[in-house]
């Protein structure tokens, strides 16, 4: 393989599935961290939150960054920081330190951002939406598998297992997109701050708008529960780390098996994206709905919380595909800076919900918080969605398969 050589879908799956998997394989360690470190576990899982910041802001820039410049260097000095950042984690004491090892950590991000765009740059709206899919069912195998094994790592070598195993898999990544990530990006805009005048095109649509929101607070639905599931879960019934662990990934499963159905409609069935959007944010908004009253009337249980975290994980798979093909497709010579911007859209929402619910969060009211947060999440995101079905139709641009835009199409 050469610089020039275009990547293998497996190495974008990768750098995608092992991004998703620093927000929440230390997770189980989290109680654990706050004890060593000398903190209650509220501020302890503030980190979070911080983590989904700090990725907004770098994703700011990343996605101007590589459509300036191209999407390989990008991708490999993000990784090569991943790395960095992960071993100062493993090795230090002092919070402070932790805290800017973990922030740092935030370049990983470089590998969701910037894979979105490497598929926009080779395939159209209709095929970026299958191809979306199977990288989005792959990836899932990353944070539903990350709490169990996190959790596994947590028992046998504590809490810097799971950030010396960050260290090795930055590493890997690295090599990886040194010897497989081909640029793709061929039409490389002026100047990086000519990128930035750029997003005035972007904002002004109402489309990019709704794709945005809607895929944003989905997958905040997700944060909430990597944030407040571990002391909802722990508190209510009694886990220790590994169990922990191993029911934390029941969203991702879902997520998965929406993602799967999501890659199969759109490889079959001429839906507009917004359809499979629309019955995700349903699924979602009515299983949270349904757990919520059955806590508020006392009858709440492990089964029917984990089923209403499954469906919303569901709701999110057959989301999150189409939401992403509909937001690079609205302006295509600016993919990556539309990947970019949806992306620290998604980090900012993220950090908001994230950190609301770590500054409520007790034990006594984590599972209501929990599941109220995730409903929030899912309502909004079935509203955007809505207004977005009726902005299509208004515009006629409401088939998966519209072909590409130009630069002033809306």
């Amino acid at each position: 393989m050469t610089d020039r050589t275009p990547p293998h879908l497996a190495t974008l799956i990768i750098l995608t599935g092992g991004a998703v998997l620093t927000i929440n394989m230390f997770v189980p360690s989290l109680p654990g961290m706050a004890r060593e470190f000398g903190v209650d576990y509220g501020a302890m899982s503030l980190v979070i939150g911080a983590y989904l910041l700090m990725t907004a802001v770098m994703q700011l820039v990343f996605g101007p960054l590589s459509d300036v410049y191209g999407r390989r260097p990008v991708i490999l000095g993000g990784m090569a920081v991943f790395t960095l950042a992960s071993l100062l984690c493993t090795f230090t004491s002092d919070v402070t330190v932790f805290w800017i090892g973990r922030l740092l950590q935030s370049a990983s991000a470089v590998g969701v951002a910037l894979s979105r765009a490497v598929l926009r740059d080779q395939y159209e709206p209709r095929e970026l939406a299958q191809k979306m899919a199977t990288v989005s069912m792959v990836m899932g195998l990353g944070p539903l598998l990350g709490p169990a094994l996190g959790g596994l790592i947590d028992e046998a070598f504590g809490w810097r297992g799971n950030f010396a195993f960050y260290t090795l898999l930055g590493a890997a990544m690295l090599a990886l997109s040194w010897r497989d990530l081909g640029e793709t990006n061929r039409s490389r805009g002026g100047g990086f701050a000519d990128q930035f005048r750029a997003w005035p095109e972007l904002l002004r649509s109402p489309r990019f708008w709704g794709y945005a929101t809607c895929w944003s607070f989905s997958i905040a639905a997700f944060h909430v529960f990597v944030t407040a599931g571990p002391l909802a879960l722990s508190e209510a019934f009694g886990m220790g780390s590994g169990q922990l662990g191993i029911y934390m990934g029941m969203m991702t499963a879902g997520f998965i098996l929406g993602s799967w159905i999501s890659g199969r409609v759109a490889r079959t069935v001429d839906w507009p994206l917004t359809r499979l959007m629309l019955i995700g944010r349903a699924l979602a908004s009515v299983g949270l709905a349904v757990a919520l009253l059955a806590w508020l009337a006392g009858h709440i249980s492990l089964p029917l919380l984990l089923g209403a975290v499954m469906l919303s994980g569901l709701g999110n798979g057959l989301t999150s595909p189409n939401a992403a093909s509909g937001v690079m497709a609205v302006r295509p010579h600016l993919a990556g800076a539309a990947s970019g911007l949806s992306s620290a859209l998604i980090q900012l929402v993220g950090a908001l919900a994230t950190g609301s619910v770590g500054l409520m969060l007790t034990a006594k009211v984590a599972v209501p918080v929990l599941l109220v947060a995730m409903l929030i999440m899912g309502l909004i995101g079935l509203v955007a969605t809505l207004w977005l079905a009726r902005v299509e139709q208004r515009r006629g641009v409401i088939r998966s398969d519209v072909p590409k835009a130009g630069p002033g199409m809306e």
